[in-house]
């Protein structure tokens, strides 16, 4: 990568070993998505206080077919760790443009729904039936965005299942849409 690699110092020198070891992680970059076309990576030591250490910034810059993947660090009082901390975050990013050319976009699995099957405001606690039959037990401080006592059966809801003492139970249980009963009226 040495011929499309750009190394830029701002207010420090670079000594040749700190030089050597960006050529270094820039390689393995190129080795991970050889399709870098140009990689800059600025390496900065701004506003020096006499108190404090002088903290580090380094930024990378790469240009791929089609895009361009900027990292940006917080900067850190250590030299090495913001060179590592960058470099690895370039990884990241570069590995993330890798798999969305592949088409390898992660897919996020929707929480499962559910209906009320039961309702406790006496004993603080309900039940729930998946579509698949299964029973979930929730506690009534596991409701987001409604109150136990006006919670009726059928209500649909999402909710994140964990493993409770006595079997299934479920979190972060949130009402999708109240269940509308419409009565007829009688002529």
């Amino acid at each position: 990568m040495s011929p499309r690699l750009q190394i830029t110092a701002r207010d420090m020198e670079l000594s040749d070993w700190i030089r050597d070891e960006i050529t270094r992680k820039a390689d393995k970059l190129d080795e991970f998505y050889d399709r870098i076309i140009w990689c800059r990576v600025v390496v900065e030591a701004p506003h020096r206080h006499r108190r404090e250490g002088a903290p580090y910034n380094v930024r990378i810059f790469i240009l791929v077919p089609g895009s361009e993947i900027n990292v940006e660090r917080e900067p850190n009082q250590d030299f090495q760790a913001a060179i590592r901390d960058a470099f690895d975050a370039a990884y990241r990013q570069l590995e993330d443009f890798s798999q969305r050319r592949r088409g390898e976009v992660k897919q996020h699995e929707e929480p499962p729904h559910a209906r009320v099957s039961a309702v406790f405001p006496e004993k603080g606690y309900g039940l729930l039936m998946t579509p698949d039959g299964t029973e979930v037990y929730f506690h009534e401080h596991s409701l987001l965005n409604h109150d136990l006592k006006h919670l009726e059966i059928g209500t649909e809801v999402r909710f994140a299942e964990e493993r409770g003492e006595k079997g299934p139970q479920a979190s972060s249980v949130t009402v999708l849409k109240e269940k509308r009963i419409i009565h007829k009226l009688e002529e």
